[in-house]
């Protein structure tokens, strides 16, 4: 047994894992530092992200990245509609608001059950055959997810950094009355911070939909994955947000090569329990004031 190349193959193999975990987990801290919202229903818009990309890839017969974009482009919408017809009152409110979200997660699986039924649906795979770097291989399928997950980070990034519309979101971020007093309008980027958030969890669904199958039940490891991700990190925080979901990835991969699978999990909450227990504001959350 070759153990630099198994360490090898399960750091890329992590890195990928942690990268799907980040579009999630920094959609769903972009909504709480947007809104002070958990969003519980962050897991059913990735859910409805795979069942966009099955619909548009398999009846309409668009090409992957096509339906790829179409599903964050409708996610951003729906998500924005929802947020001012349905998340407005709770704006800012934790409590009632996290209680609104389960139920709309509850709402949203349902018409996934009514439309779709409960059997899992199954993709064309997007690429075929495997590339080699040295021991290491790597199918196709997931470099092309990999490159595009990239390239949808390096735009949220240039989007965040350098349009008025992303400074104006992450000043409400940072510090809401601040913002306000400098004058940003920070209720109008209420939905769309709620739509970009959300429909970054619709791309990660879309992307990992031709790896996994397609389910009414999909969304609920992810969420939870976004939710480690998140205390990890710290909440509201997105640079921690990066930080730990490449951390989770690799952790989960070399515990599942080290101590195997149910062992590793069990791993992963003794390191959240530890987190929330030695430093409740994550990785590179802030402190309360």
């Amino acid at each position: 047994m070759n153990w630099s190349v198994l360490l090898a193959q399960a750091t890329v193999n992590g890195l990928i894992v942690g990268l799907l975990y980040l579009l999630m987990a920094v959609g769903f801290t972009l909504v709480f530092g947007v809104m002070r919202m958990v969003n519980f229903a962050h897991g059913e818009f990735y859910m409805l992200g795979t069942f966009g990309a099955y619909i548009l890839t398999t009846q309409a017969h668009l090409p992957f990245l096509a339906a790829v974009g179409l599903t964050f482009l409708g996610a951003v919408v729906v998500g924005a509609i929802l947020e001012w017809g349905v998340l407005k009152p709770f704006r800012r409110d934790e409590l009632n608001g996290m209680i609104v979200t389960i139920g709309l997660a509850i709402v949203l699986q349902n018409l996934a059950l009514m439309f779709f039924g409960p059997d899992p649906l199954s993709m064309p795979s997007i690429a075929r055959g495997a590339t080699r770097l040295g021991a290491v291989v790597i199918p196709n399928s997931r470099i092309y997810v990999v490159v595009f997950a990239l390239v949808v980070l390096v735009l949220l990034y240039v989007f965040l950094r350098h349009s008025r519309p992303g400074r104006a979101l992450r000043a409400v971020v940072e510090d809401f009355e601040i913002a306000s007093i400098q004058g940003v309008r920070a209720r109008i980027y209420y939905p769309l911070g709620f739509g970009i958030g959300v429909g970054l969890a619709a791309v990660a669904g879309a992307l990992m939909a031709p790896l996994f199958s397609v389910s009414a039940f999909s969304g609920a490891t992810p969420l939870l994955k976004a939710f480690i991700v998140v205390v990890l990190g710290g909440l509201g925080s997105i640079p921690g947000a990066v930080a730990a979901g490449l951390l989770l990835g690799l952790a989960e991969s070399y515990a599942g090569l080290l101590i195997g699978g149910s062992a590793a999990d069990m791993l992963i909450f003794v390191i959240v329990i530890s987190m929330l227990v030695f430093r409740p504001r994550g990785l590179l959350g802030k402190g309360e004031a």
